[in-house]
């Protein structure tokens, strides 16, 4: 092998960016300045970063001034939002700078993922940054590692900071303080008081709003009489939309009430606000100001509301898109829910141009599709169902101790059962005698007195049989509570039946303020001209006529129906009848109306009967409240 002689020459300069060819000794230097916020103070330490970083590079021989970059009062979360910062890497990028010097991490970016992406994008350009305060040139070895740990360290003062700015939020929210105020229409804010204060002027169409919408007049025909009477929105626009109409009627502010927390900022980083749908707590106050309309008018609105969006989503869940048009003009509107196919009946008139007009109720489906789809509706009369209200409400206004007491004492029975408190005590026992367990399992292990492989294996044990137990306890917590709301529930329908008086005459504000809804027909197909109301008992619930149809034809097992006489069309679960998504009847009676009705006759024949009653029934939603579909 043969020895040659090697002479070193050593290096004698620093790696430069080398794009625009230069290979001069002097570093092309940009200072890049920021301050956070817009105080005086601040923006006078702005000036200082200038002028500190002039004077650095004038006492450097080896540096040149390439230009100082700044950003004045914004945010350093998110580097998007910092022009003289973009215009700083554009020109690294371009080759017009071959160092970049700032105070610190948390001056440059307080975001983590941001700093690297710049230092490293920089990095392969060759261009290092000094950040002075933690002394750390991204173009050393240990540069890099310095630099994530300190860039996490900034932004989890950023995170802290913004931790406590929300806890100084929720804490004045708690006192009932109003935090940040979005105009409304109707209100002003004062500045000066930081309250808010009617608009008289704004508060007259905040009111016309309510009064049209409980008379039954729809969001859309609102919006279109509010720009022929030329009237402006908040932001003085003469474009009204549904959206901006029905965020006034939800709007609680309108009945005195502030609702706070309605949306929330998921990270100090993104800024990205949600709406607050339970994530974070929230904050109603009620009697906060002075309201622009009652609380009834409100409640109302808010009733008609609910109404509205169970019709479209029936009607979206049932075919595929949402409902037909949804009017308050008539009383039973989406109320009327077909037994057999469990869609909504429809006002109708037959023989309108002739003496014998008569208004009906039809089943939708029949009358848009035909009645191959639905075989077994049947129309009603409008009197008819007026009348048959009027006569279920009389015989419970008259009846209801008899009726309802039967079902109170049946309630109070299952309450007094002690069976139910003594296994939820004994669960509660077994379960503090697994977790005394586990504790001692742990120190076992810890002690080195059982091996790894052990310890897992009986830990896994008792983790299953906790589950288990803690499962069957939180079923029978359930099961408790949810009987004392039904029996709640009982006493305050009575109330409602013993406060009211026996009605004369069909009347529109009762039938709303007790009925649920009127399921149409039976879905046995023995009554098909059947009317059963259902009654609120205090909660507002969705009965489904479809999942009745469904449920009655399933056999209804004898010993658990025993413990009432009243007629259960299933058992409940948790007060001992299956109930769930039905109804408990509590009054059944013949209506006397003499009507016709065809009954098949032969093969394919029917022949014409007259009937000269309809059979009409009442229930009440009492169980476990588990009716939404």
């Amino acid at each position: 092998m043969e020895n040659y002689e090697v002479e070193v020459i050593k290096a004698n300069r620093k790696l430069t960016n080398r794009t625009n060819s230069d290979l001069s000794d002097t570093l092309k230097v940009a200072p890049y300045a920021r301050v956070s916020t817009d105080t005086e103070e601040q923006l006078s330490s702005y000036q200082s970063q200038v002028q500190h970083y002039t004077d650095m590079v004038d006492q450097r021989s080896d540096w040149t001034l390439v230009d100082i970059y700044a950003d004045e009062a914004i945010t350093g979360t998110q580097t998007v939002k910092r022009e003289d910062f973009q215009r700083l890497i554009n020109d690294c990028i371009d080759g017009k700078i071959d160092m970049i010097i700032t105070k610190s991490i948390s001056r440059f970016a307080r975001n983590t993922l941001d700093t690297l992406k710049h230092v490293r994008q920089l990095k392969e350009k060759n261009i290092a940054v000094l950040f002075e305060d933690e002394n750390i040139n991204t173009m050393t070895m240990d540069g890099e590692l310095l630099l994530t740990i300190l860039s996490s360290v900034a932004q989890q003062e950023v995170e802290n900071i913004s931790a406590n700015v929300k806890k100084g939020l929720q804490m004045k929210m708690q006192r009932g303080t109003m935090v940040g105020f979005q105009s409304c229409l109707g209100y002003d804010y004062d500045p000066q008081t930081k309250e808010i204060c009617i608009n008289k002027a704004e508060a007259q169409i905040v009111r016309y709003i309510f009064r049209r919408y409980i008379e039954g007049i729809g969001t859309g025909v609102i919006t279109r009489e509010l720009m022929q009477a030329g009237l402006k929105t908040k932001k003085g626009s003469e474009i009204w939309r549904d959206s901006t109409v029905l965020f006034i009627l939800k709007n609680e502010k309108y009945k005195g009430d502030l609702l706070q927390g309605k949306s929330f900022t998921v990270d100090p980083i993104s800024k990205r606000r949600l709406a607050n749908f339970g994530e974070v707590n929230q904050y109603y106050v009620k009697n906060h100001h002075e309201p622009i309309i009652s609380r009834e008018v409100f409640d109302k609105a808010q009733d008609f509301l609910n109404r509205r969006s169970k019709a479209k989503l029936k009607g979206k869940r049932k075919h595929g898109k949402t409902g037909g048009k949804y009017s308050r003009l008539y009383t039973f509107s989406s109320l009327l829910e077909c037994a057999h196919c469990g869609n909504i009946y429809s006002r109708r008139s037959w023989h309108a141009e002739t003496t014998h007009k008569k208004t009906v109720w039809e089943c939708v489906t029949k009358t848009k599709k035909g009645k191959k789809y639905c075989l077994h509706s049947k129309a009603a009369g409008e009197a008819v169902l007026e009348e048959a209200f009027v006569q279920s409400y009389r015989k419970l206004c008259r009846n209801h101790k008899e009726v309802l007491n039967e079902l109170l004492h049946t309630m109070e029975s299952l309450l007094m059962d002690k069976k139910q408190q003594k296994r939820l005590d004994k669960l509660s026992k077994e379960i503090n005698h697994i977790e005394q367990k586990s504790r001692k399992l742990l120190d076992l292990l810890m002690e080195e007195e059982i091996d790894k492989i052990s310890y897992d294996h009986k830990r896994n044990e008792l983790q299953t049989t906790e589950a288990r137990l803690r499962e069957e306890k939180e079923k029978l917590e359930r099961s408790i509570q949810q009987t004392n709301s039904v029996e709640a529930r009982i006493k305050k329908f009575q109330e409602v039946l013993t406060e009211n008086d026996i009605l004369p005459e069909f009347d529109r504000h009762v039938f709303e303020s007790i009925t649920e809804k009127v399921i149409m027909g039976d879905p046995t197909k023995q009554k098909p001209n059947q009317i059963t109301f259902i009654f609120k008992t205090g909660e507002r619930k969705i009965m489904d006529g479809k999942r009745l149809a469904d449920d009655q034809k399933k056999p209804v097992e004898k010993e658990r129906s025993e413990p009432l006489s009243l007629s259960f069309n299933n058992t409940c679960g948790v007060c001992g009848f299956d109930t769930t998504g039905n109804y408990v009847e509590i009054l059944s009676f013949k209506l006397f109306y003499k009507h016709v009705h065809f009954i098949p006759n032969g093969e394919n024949g029917r022949k014409k009967v007259l009937k000269n009653h309809i059979e009409v029934s009442a229930g009440i939603d009492l169980v476990c409240g588990n009716t939404t579909k």
